[in-house]
């Protein structure tokens, strides 16, 4: 039997497993590295997601608990769509990745894990990622640990100029 080192699966096998929204969790956490937060904004977070499709897999999430995109307000709906960009933007500068995946899973058929909490997901991609591994070894590797992956993207965040990320709310 071939093993697979992948630390970050132990805690998730072993730990006590969260009760309701772990989005929301993620969005009321005073400790963002312990929650994988690389960034938040007014009415969205970044947040990697734990179990990647890729190295450096991250979810851009409205703090409101909204179900779809027609629940979101105007500005959480703005805020995502901005943060996908600065995102994608700041995968560019860390990861120099070649392309990216970016979509929702709206309902479970669609391959949603939270279905009543929408987040769109940002993937980093680069010729040649896949392998042979995700087919005949059912295991996906990944290059780098998920705080490793977390501390990159937030200092990255960090380096772009402030009004460049996003404009305060407008007052009213």
């Amino acid at each position: 039997m071939r093993q697979l080192w992948a630390p970050w699966r132990l805690e998730y096998i072993q730990g006590q497993k969260p009760g309701g929204c772990f989005l929301c969790a993620a969005a009321g956490s005073a400790d963002d590295e312990a929650a994988l937060v690389v960034y938040r904004g007014f009415h969205c977070f970044v947040v990697l997601n734990r179990f990647p499709y890729n190295a450096g897999h991250v979810m851009v999430v409205p703090k409101a608990h909204r179900a779809r995109i027609a629940d979101l307000e105007d500005a959480d709906a703005l805020e995502v769509l901005r943060l996908v960009d600065r995102t994608i933007e700041v995968m560019d500068r860390v990861f120099h990745a070649e392309g990216y995946n970016v979509g929702l899973n709206l309902g479970r058929a669609a391959g949603a894990g939270v279905e009543d909490h929408v987040h769109m997901h940002v993937v980093p991609r680069w010729a040649g990622d896949t392998n042979f591994m995700p087919v005949l070894g059912d295991v996906k590797v990944m290059p780098e640990h998920l705080r490793t992956t977390r501390q990159r993207l937030a200092q990255g965040f960090a380096a772009l100029p402030a009004q460049q990320i996003l404009s305060a709310p407008e007052q009213g």
